[in-house]
C-alpha cells in the first residue's frame, strides 16, 4: 500500500515483478495530474492537469493535457503539451481521457468555471496530432467518461449528479 501522504507530489508510479515501486513522472513535471490514458499501440501516455477542485488546499493544475512517447522500456520521455483545451477560446477543464481504437482522445471537460463557459461541458474529442474534432454537450460538468457495451461503441459519461450514455461509431 502507497503512504496517502506521499501520493500528491506523484503522479504515477510503476511496480515491477519484484514489488519494487518506482517514481515514474512526478508532480513537478505535470501539476495536479488526474486523467491518463494510453494510445492503442501503448507508444503514447496523455496526462491530463486538472484545475484547482472544490475543497483543494492547493494551486491546482494547468487545465490541459501532455503527452509522452513511451519507449521500449515503459517509461516515459518526450514531454509535450498535446493541448491547452481551449474550445472557440473558452478554458475548458479536462478530467477523465479514453482512447478510441483510432487513436482519438475522449474528453470529459469542465467548460463552466466560475460561471463562464455555459455550454462548454461535457466531452471533448482530439485527434491524435491535437486537432479538436467534436464534441458533446451536456447541460452539467462531466467528470470522467469510458467505453463500454459488447462492441465497445458506447460512451458513458458520468457527469455532476447524472450518467449519461451514447453509442458512438
Amino acid at each position: 500500500r502507497l503512504d496517502d501522504r506521499v501520493q500528491p507530489r506523484a503522479l504515477h508510479r510503476r511496480v515491477d515483478p519484484s514489488g519494487k515501486v518506482e517514481l515514474v513522472i512526478g508532480q513537478h513535471q505535470i501539476p495536479n495530474p488526474n486523467g491518463l490514458a494510453f494510445s492503442p499501440d501503448y507508444k503514447k501516455l496523455y496526462v491530463i492537469s486538472t484545475g484547482r477542485g472544490p475543497g483543494d488546499a492547493h494551486a491546482g493544475g494547468a487545465r490541459d493535457m501532455h503527452v509522452f512517447d513511451v519507449g521500449s522500456d515503459s517509461k516515459p520521455t518526450n514531454h509535450k503539451l498535446f493541448t491547452d483545451s481551449r474550445v472557440d477560446g473558452i478554458k475548458c477543464g479536462p478530467g477523465g481521457v479514453r482512447c478510441d481504437i483510432d487513436g482519438n482522445l475522449w474528453v470529459s471537460s469542465n467548460g463552466n468555471p466560475g460561471g463562464r463557459g455555459l455550454g462548454y461541458s461535457g466531452v471533448t474529442v482530439w485527434t491524435p496530432e491535437g486537432k479538436l474534432i467534436g464534441r458533446i454537450r451536456l447541460p452539467e460538468v462531466c467528470g470522467n467518461l469510458c467505453f463500454g457495451g459488447p462492441k465497445r461503441n458506447r460512451l458513458f459519461m458520468a457527469a455532476s449528479q447524472s450518467l449519461y450514455a451514447i453509442y458512438v461509431n
